[in-house]
Order: structure tokens, then C-alpha cells, then sequence
């Protein structure tokens, strides 16, 4: 059963994607549940149940009613989750995603339950500075959380420093992100005007679109033809800063957020993917690049490094503008040892397809069971 603090749902239609392809790569060889919580500000009842089975998965999502009133969200939480648990017939494992709050949950079903869990986490907030704003009361119950599951599975050892860094003691097994290698695969035509595509949720702080951007009014100076493609939810509130740095509008072209089965169309149509973060751990949409092919120039930031072959790109400084210019200007004049396409997708394939995390998780399923 997975217990998850982020999940698609109809409030967030894409929050914790990366949870559901996890979900989806066990559910090929395991009966998988997925109970997931969430605020919905439109209904006016406590709590609003939904059961649906999506690609296997027998998915349960209670919607809560917007409350200020922080205990009255509590007994809504405790009883929505109650009401979510029977409709949840057997369980052998609580595979648990994000640590706090839900991991207290996993620790009702392992105390009075006798269920045992794991904790796959993804939260890029373990990372200093940001984990200065975690509050001692979580962290407390974090490390409590931690120190009963019986494996802890962040996406990265860069992550798993950082948890482990705030105390957070258990046994790390580091399980990567899943990329569906059947959607992700390369296309073996030329494209006709080299294309650089950016693909992430447009935060700022945390993918220096801004930053991005500089450089790429710097490669117009450059006389070069070139087309970038920049892809996420509302990607258009950043057309009037394009238009401030003097960008060509025949060049670049803003996609706001997109199903799957697109970006990947995307990414085969490009020549390079580039991704300017400040802080990250390990992006699905890298990994989903390499599937396809395509290399990739990322900032040198936590575990991207841990899975980024020396000949499928560039890893760089962060913040360093000038570098990332000469970078994207190397692979379009090609001075760059590049990997086959084939050989990018095989990697990608061996590591991160659905068959090799599911692998790695029933692993770890049956230590626990048998522990």
C-alpha cells in the first residue's frame, strides 16, 4: 500500500507524477493501493472519497474541506485516513512517500497493525539552507519516523546525505527515479534548425528560468540559428521578461504544461535539453532526456551528478551564464564526444525502466517481510 503526501489528483493534476510512475512500475509485479490525502478548496462537505483504478493501481483520494482550524484539520486528516484504510481490503507493506507528516500514519500501521514500512523521498527541502525552515517539532517526529522503517530510499546518495545530516538515521538503499523507456525512446531523423528545449515547473528560485533566459539573448548576439523551446505550467509569465531582454519571439516559443506523451515528442524533436537549476536532486526529465537520446546541460547540483555519464552532456557551475553560453554553443557547432542515441536510451533502460526499479523495490519488500 502507498501512502502519499504527493499525488495526481483532480486539485494537483500532476503533483508527485514521479510517485504514480513508481506506483505504476511496482503494480507489474505486486497488487498495488494508493491512498493519498488532499485540501480541495471547491467542496463544501469535511471529506469527499474517490475510488478509481488508473493503470492498475486501485487509487484512493479523500478530498478534505479548507479549514483554519489546525485541530480540526488534524481529526479531518485522522478520520479521512481512517475511512481510506478499509476501503483498502489487504496488505502485506506501506510503501511510504514523504516522510512527514504521512510517515505518521506508517507508524499507527506498524505499531497497532503489525504492518511494516519503507520511505521513498523526493523533497529537495532536506537540502541546506532550505532545511533551516524545517521546525524542530518536525524534525523530531521525523527522526522517529525514520529510524521505524525498515529501508529508506531517497532518489539519491546527495539526498540521502543531506537526511541523514538532520539526523535522520536508518537504512539508506538509494532507489532512482522511473522513466517509461516504451514513451521515452529516440527518433533518429535531423531536425532542420537546432532546437534547445527547457522543461520544469517555471519556479525561479529553483530553476533560474531568468538566469536561463540571459543566456539565451546572449546566443542571439551570436548570430547562430537556433530555436528554444521553454515547457511548464505558465511559462508565459516569463514573455514579458523575454521581451525586456530583446528576445527574438520567431526563436523561442512558450508551452505551458503538457501531457507526458507530448513532452516526449518534444524532446525527440530537440538537439540539446538544458536545465539551470539552483538546487535539485535527480530530475526525471534528464533521465527521461537521456531515454530519448538527447544530451543534456545541467547545473553540477545534488545527485544529478550520481547518473550523468561523462558523453551525454555538460555539467556545470551553477549561476555560471557564460560557461552554459559556451556549452550550448559546443554542441551546436558540434566539438562535443557525444553518445549514440541508442546507447543513451540503453543506459536509461537498464537503470530507470519500470522493470529495473520494480526489481529494486520487491527487493526490498521481501528484506523487510522477512526481517
Amino acid at each position: 500500500m502507498f501512502i502519499c503526501g504527493w499525488y495526481p489528483s483532480r486539485v494537483l493534476p500532476t503533483n508527485g507524477d514521479f510517485i504514480e510512475r513508481h506506483a505504476q512500475a511496482v503494480a507489474k509485479q505486486h497488487k498495488v493501493s494508493v491512498i493519498h490525502l488532499i485540501t480541495d478548496k471547491k467542496i463544501k462537505k469535511d471529506i469527499e472519497l474517490s475510488t478509481k483504478v488508473i493503470n492498475e493501481i486501485e487509487t484512493h483520494i479523500a478530498y478534505l474541506k479548507e479549514v483554519k482550524n489546525p485541530i480540526k484539520k488534524i481529526y479531518l486528516f485522522h478520520k479521512a485516513f481512517s475511512l481510506l484504510l478499509k476501503k483498502v481490503s489487504v496488505f502485506d507493506i506501506v510503501h511510504l512517500n514523504e516522510l512527514f507528516p504521512f510517515g505518521i500514519f506508517s507508524l499507527y500501521l506498524k505499531w497497532f497493525k503489525k504492518k511494516p514500512f519503507i520511505i521513498s523521498e523526493h523533497w529537495t527541502a532536506y537540502k541546506h539552507p532550505l532545511s533551516n525552515k524545517i521546525s524542530f517539532i518536525q524534525k523530531t517526529i521525523s527522526k522517529i519516523i525514520a529510524k521505524n522503517a525498515s529501508f529508506i530510499c531517497p532518489v539519491s546518495n546527495d539526498l540521502a546525505s543531506s537526511m541523514q545530516s538532520l539526523d535522520l538515521k536508518g537504512n539508506y538503499k538509494r532507489v532512482p527515479n522511473v522513466v517509461n523507456t516504451n514513451l521515452f525512446f529516440p527518433d533518429h531523423k535531423k531536425n532542420e534548425i537546432f532546437t534547445i528545449t527547457h522543461v520544469s515547473n517555471m519556479n525561479d528560485k529553483h530553476k533560474n528560468v531568468k538566469g536561463l533566459l540571459h543566456v539565451i539573448a546572449k546566443l542571439e548576439v551570436e548570430n547562430i540559428d537556433f530555436k528554444f523551446n521553454i515547457i511548464g505550467k505558465n511559462s508565459i509569465k516569463y514573455l514579458k521578461y523575454a521581451n525586456k531582454l530583446g528576445l527574438d519571439s520567431k526563436k523561442i516559443k512558450f508551452m505551458n504544461q503538457i501531457p507526458h506523451t507530448e513532452i516526449a515528442k518534444e524532446l525527440r524533436n530537440s538537439n540539446l535539453f538544458v536545465l539551470f537549476s539552483n538546487y535539485e536532486n535527480l530530475p526525471c526529465v534528464i533521465l527521461e532526456s537521456f531515454s530519448c537520446g538527447l544530451p543534456v546541460i545541467s547545473t553540477n547540483v545534488g545527485g544529478i551528478s550520481e547518473y550523468f555519464p561523462d558523453n551525454f552532456g555538460k555539467l556545470i557551475i551553477k549561476n555560471d551564464e557564460e560557461k552554459l553560453k559556451e556549452e550550448i554553443l559546443n554542441f551546436y557547432n558540434k566539438k562535443n564526444n557525444v553518445a549514440t542515441k541508442d546507447e543513451m536510451h540503453t543506459y536509461v533502460k537498464s537503470l530507470f525502466s519500470e522493470q529495473a526499479i520494480a526489481n529494486n523495490f520487491t527487493n526490498l519488500y521481501y528484506k523487510t517481510l522477512s526481517i
